[in-house]
């Protein structure tokens, strides 16, 4: 409810200016000049515009030079709060006994003209006295010292002026923006600037644009050396901070350019910087307001000096604009003191009726043009709207209140200085000559404490106001925050966000990009032939990540690490090995053990059956050998599978190369066997003596031990060792065995290969053999596919990573084994189990028999 009354009471602000404009206005309002004077012994000319004069096309006058056809004229009130803060000032000083005793100040106010010449020409009636007697008939300048010039707020009317005066070396003091040709000593030796050098508002400015990640941002700037100062110093600290121009516009001289190229591209980004003074940006700004661009955020230095509200329409172009203002001490005795002026308090002040005439249906006498008694009630000059006259003191009058006090504060120590010289008597007014006052100003402290050079300071304190003016008219400025170039890095921002109120269309901070900003797990490609801001996102490349937007470089995870699916984040690998607990693990597990209890059967079988014919035929102690190696070569897998230590990573190479050495030799020992028994028929000396002394089993230990040396050479040299794979799976360390020498593994496979291939050659030579229970077919067979299955397993071992790898060596160590035991062992136990009755020695006589026949009819 509160929120509705309070946009209804300020929707009827345009409604009570819009009365005020449209009363019939007297011609007294015109016949008024436009300056005045303000009684006192020493006289201050104050050089100023009150109206705004502009020139759209710059027409040239026929017969007048210097001047234009299309002169535009507008009272801006705004700057009369300049000679409320010079009154107030004055007033001031003159009440504190202790500040110029018995010394009154006074001012002659000139409104600056359109042009040069008009404007020195008020210059030199002040300065010889003509101006006085132009606004007081018969005034009379020889009781008057004229003492100091106050000049502004452009730098132009400063520079006009400083041209004239400097030939005098008659001071000057200057009240508009800081400028460097302004403080040119050999040129201006007398003119002292009031405002402090803007040395790090460009500083500020792009720390606020890195605040609210805006990096594509629009330059407005006029066409002059303060503009390309400006422009440079905008560059530079952009360029540091990574921030990009989306644009510059210099403002030319003339509005027609603002209707054709000047606009274009404006909507390239969402917020646009202005700097500049009142009277650059005049014309831009009233541009800006007619085109109602409610969807920009507009950074400035000043505040929109708009006075033409004659749509009055809800929505403003400069709502929620962010501006930066020199820090300064306010004066709320000044506020205090605008609100109780009146022209009847202050008769001299020609400006004060004007106002109550528009605004508060004054009207004036017909016959000397005086203000008649017959206002509102209760007029203030509170109860404008903000942009008819604004209540919050601007920096120009805080300079204004500075400028006074440095001059008293300079007559007040050159009085001094004459009394201690030369008393003079009672009365008699104080003399000097203007040019001796330059002497007091360049060192004189305003009220005893504050330099006047605080203007070289190089880093200075701005206060970042937020303009709400919605409804228009409204025009309240709040400060939302402020920036000291003198803080630490990271501390020099300081800002209420949840105080701003941003522009029309934004429910939100806006976004001012080139491109839209790379999340985390993206990185910025810059295009070619663009400006840094604009780029392209590429994903990171893989075990890299990035957890922040728009990163220039993804960061490579640590080893130990793994990238997320996003890539935002490292996390840290789990330890992987083979284990029991997993599928793979548990089933070759389970098959080992299979494996394992059924060649204990085999062994149990064969045990049992010993005396039967077909176990004792096959050399009985070379199966049990075999049966038993078989055991440990199925039983050795088990060392491959868990988690690896330095024991078991020894364990893994050594137990099966000689468990694997012993079950190949003693099937080429069983090959021998087999030729050395058939060759017995037609025995010799030495064939007899190898049957007798079983010569074929010493194959078994002597092949043995040269595994034994390899294995001793190996575990000598570079033994097996615990490793780490952080590349085989992702997202895991995988936990191996390192083979710690390639060569040594594959001597022992080749040696193994070696000893299969050699019992391959026996076995097969024998293949023909005449006998009832003849195995050589069975070994060679086992024998090749053993020779396969290592064969293969090389190319595949060395292709495959991680658990896969481990388990392939595993099923090779199976694959090989369950060879060995089935294709030797299988048919004999079928003959044991199945077929007793070909397993006795009448099976044995008549098999026998029945091949002797054949051979006898052949």
């Amino acid at each position: 409810m509160f929120y509705c009354i309070f946009i209804s009471c300020f929707l009827h602000i345009p409604k009570f200016v819009s009365e005020a404009m449209t009363v019939n206005i007297s011609l007294c309002f015109y016949k008024t000049p436009e300056e005045f004077h303000h009684e006192g012994d020493v006289v201050i000319g104050a050089f100023f515009p009150i109206h705004t004069y502009y020139s759209p096309n710059k027409v040239p006058h026929p017969s007048v030079p210097y001047k234009y056809m299309d002169n535009y004229l507008q009272y801006n009130f705004k700057n009369y709060q300049y000679i409320l803060a010079l009154v107030f000032a004055i007033e001031e000083i003159n009440e504190n006994p202790n500040l110029l005793p018995n010394i009154s100040l006074g001012f002659d106010f000139y409104n600056v003209r359109f042009t040069e010449k008009e404007t020195l020409m008020n210059v030199c009636f002040w300065l010889t006295g003509q101006g006085q007697k132009k606004i007081l008939p018969n005034y009379n300048c020889a009781k008057n010292n004229f003492t100091t010039a106050l000049t502004g707020t452009s730098w132009t009317t400063s520079a006009q002026i400083g041209t004239l005066l400097q030939l005098f070396k008659f001071p000057q003091l200057s009240f508009g923006p800081y400028d460097p040709i302004l403080s040119d000593r050999g040129q201006y030796s007398s003119l002292y600037q009031m405002a402090p050098k803007y040395s790090s508002i460009s500083r500020g400015i792009v720390s606020l644009m890195v605040h609210f990640r805006w990096s594509w941002v629009g330059l407005i700037l006029p066409d002059d050396h303060k503009g390309y100062i400006i422009l440079s110093e905008l560059r530079e600290d952009m360029e540091r901070k990574g921030v990009c121009i989306a644009f510059v516009k210099m403002i030319p001289l003339t509005l027609t350019s603002y209707y054709n190229k000047f606009w274009e591209n404006m909507d390239k980004t969402n917020v646009i910087i202005i700097y500049g003074d009142v009277d650059s940006l005049t014309g831009l700004m009233r541009n800006i307001g007619q085109r109602l661009l409610t969807a920009k955020v507009w950074v400035m230095n000043i505040e929109p000096h708009i006075t033409d509200y004659a749509d009055y329409f809800m929505f403003d172009s400069f709502h929620g604009s962010l501006i930066f203002t020199h820090k300064y001490r306010e004066s709320f005795d000044l506020t205090t003191f605008i609100q109780t002026v009146n022209p009847y308090k202050y008769p001299e002040d020609i400006y004060l009726p004007k106002l109550w005439h528009l605004f508060f249906k004054c009207s004036f006498s017909d016959i000397d043009c005086l203000l008649l008694a017959n206002c509102q009630s209760n007029a203030s000059l509170d109860v404008l709207p903000s942009h008819i006259l604004d209540m919050t003191i601007s920096e120009e009058s805080n300079n204004i209140y500075n400028a006074m006090y440095a001059v008293a504060h300079s007559l007040h120590q050159m009085s001094l200085q004459q009394v201690q010289k030369q008393p003079h008597e009672n009365g008699e007014a104080m003399a000097f000559f203007p040019w001796q006052l330059n002497i007091f100003l360049k060192d004189i402290n305003e009220r005893g404490n504050i330099s006047l050079d605080w203007r070289h300071k190089l880093n200075a304190e701005y206060d970042i106001l937020n303009l709400w003016n919605l409804p228009k008219g409204l025009g309240q400025k709040v400060k939302i925050g402020s920036f000291s170039a003198n803080a630490p890095e990271g501390q020099q921002l300081s800002l209420s966000e949840h105080m701003i109120q941003w522009a029309g269309g934004f429910s939100e901070i806006p976004q001012s990009v080139c491109s839209e900003s790379c999340r985390p797990g993206f990185r910025k490609v810059i295009l070619e032939g663009k400006a840094i801001c604009c780029y392209n996102c590429t994903p990171c490349a893989d075990n890299e990540i990035s957890n922040e937007t728009d990163v220039d470089q993804c960061v490579k995870c640590p080893e130990s690490h793994y990238a997320n699916t996003e890539k935002s984040n490292c996390f840290q690998k789990t330890v992987s090995f083979l284990a029991y607990e997993e599928p793979l693990g548990i089933t070759l597990a389970s098959i080992t053990l299979c494996l394992s209890a059924l060649t204990a059967f085999v062994i149990g079988v064969f045990v049992k059956y010993r005396d039967t014919p077909i176990v004792k035929a096959n050399n009985r102690g070379l199966s049990y050998t075999l049966l038993i190696t078989i055991t440990f070569c199925l039983l050795c897998s088990l060392n491959f599978i868990g988690q690896p230590n330095t024991a078991s990573c020894i364990l893994q190479q050594t137990i099966f190369g000689v468990a694997f050495t012993m079950a190949l030799a003693t099937v080429l020992a069983k090959a021998i066997t087999v030729v050395i028994a058939f060759k017995a028929t037609f025995p010799g000396r030495m064939v007899r003596w190898l049957m007798t002394s079983r010569a074929p089993n010493y194959i078994i230990p002597i092949c043995t031990l040269i595994q034994l040396l390899l294995c001793g050479i190996w575990m000598a040299t570079s033994p097996p060792f615990i490793d780490q794979d952080v590349h085989a799976e992702h997202g895991q360390i995988l936990l191996f065995c390192n083979k710690g020498s390639s060569v040594a593994f594959h001597c022992v496979l080749g040696y193994l290969c070696s000893l299969a291939l050699g019992g391959y050659t026996m076995a097969f030579l024998s293949r023909n053999l005449p006998d009832i229970f003849n195995e050589s077919k069975f070994l060679s067979f086992s024998m090749l596919v053993f020779f396969c299955v290592w064969v293969t397993f090389l190319p595949v071992y060395h292709s495959t990573k991680g658990k896969v790898m481990v388990a392939m060596e595993v099923f090779s160590i199976l694959a090989s084994s369950a060879a060995l035991l089935g294709f030797i062992f299988a048919p004999k136990c079928y003959i044991i189990l199945f077929r007793p009755d070909r397993n006795s020695f009448h099976h044995i006589r008549d098999k026998t028999h029945s091949q002797r026949n054949k051979s006898l009819k052949i």
